[in-house]
């Protein structure tokens, strides 16, 4: 299913500033049981991203209206929502009055082995660096050179996801996730204020050790700290948690915290589907 601002289309203008410059934002969220998870908090996302890049605020019932109509008959799958400045001449500066282009798509469930979450996955660390810009930091802006060239570096199918640093040397993100080190009794992530994504299921997982008493920090990380931490995963709306048994040749046991966030996860994905 392909709607175009609530209408059933293949294509956009191509005088979309989507198109042209990346000028928007985007959210990809899991489907189950015909529920959007986490709907609320992407939502959230949304809103706060459009008011950070000054794209007019969407109609948010008729969003939602937009997102169950694309939704009819959807048992399992990945739904898409785009936002973008909309059409506008040649250059940089905005059209005025800004009417906003909404997007939404659905698509299959990705297909993963059911060992990744339960023993873990391989993991490198990326040539290409992050650039820092605070404006945009947390953004999950239509930008994504740098995650696209970073992704390009393997294409081995032992390698599942490649670590990013910023241009200072900081470890960020993954190319499609947010990780989390254990020290001792610790949860510890990136600061995401300079890059970055914040993740929905950063937030989801951050939630959760707070739920669980485990203290969790934020903090600048360098690949030493990955190197030396007792357990590593990552986590993104689609993969949930993935445990790291491999980085750069370190081995890491899928450990008692990663087993704990991951099972309290489980448990609020379950209550998004009841509600």
């Amino acid at each position: 299913m392909y709607l175009v601002n609530g209408q059933i289309k293949h294509e956009i203008a191509i005088t979309d500033r989507g198109f042209s410059y990346g000028d928007g934002l985007f959210e990809t969220i899991e489907v189950d049981r015909g529920i959007p998870l986490f709907f609320n908090r992407h939502l959230k996302r949304l809103s706060a991203g459009c008011q950070r890049l000054r794209i007019p605020l969407f109609e948010t019932d008729l969003l939602i209206a937009e997102v169950m109509q694309a939704l009819q008959g959807v048992e399992q799958g990945v739904l898409k929502i785009i936002i973008t400045r909309g059409s506008g001449g040649r250059g940089y500066r905005q059209p005025d009055p800004v009417t906003p282009t909404r997007v939404i798509t659905v698509h299959p469930s990705p297909e993963y082995p059911s060992h990744f979450q339960t023993q873990g996955v391989n993991l490198i660390f990326c040539e290409t660096r992050l650039g820092l810009n605070p404006a945009l930091a947390g953004v999950k802006h239509l930008n994504r050179l740098e995650q696209v060239m970073a992704r390009a570096e393997w294409n081995s199918d032992t390698i599942q996801e490649g670590l990013m640093q910023d241009i200072q040397g900081h470890v960020i993100e993954g190319t499609m996730s947010n990780f989390f080190l254990v020290k001792g009794n610790r949860l510890i992530t990136s600061f995401i204020d300079q890059c970055g994504v914040a993740g929905i299921m950063r937030s989801v997982v951050m939630d959760c050790a707070d739920e669980l008493d485990i203290a969790v920090s934020e903090q600048w990380l360098d690949k030493a700290d990955l190197l030396e931490a007792d357990e590593l995963f990552i986590c993104n709306s689609l993969i949930k948690i993935w445990p790291v048994s491999n980085l750069e040749s370190q081995v890491y046991p899928v450990g008692p915290i990663t087993r704990a966030i991951s099972q309290r996860v489980n448990i609020k994905r379950s209550r998004e589907k009841n509600l």
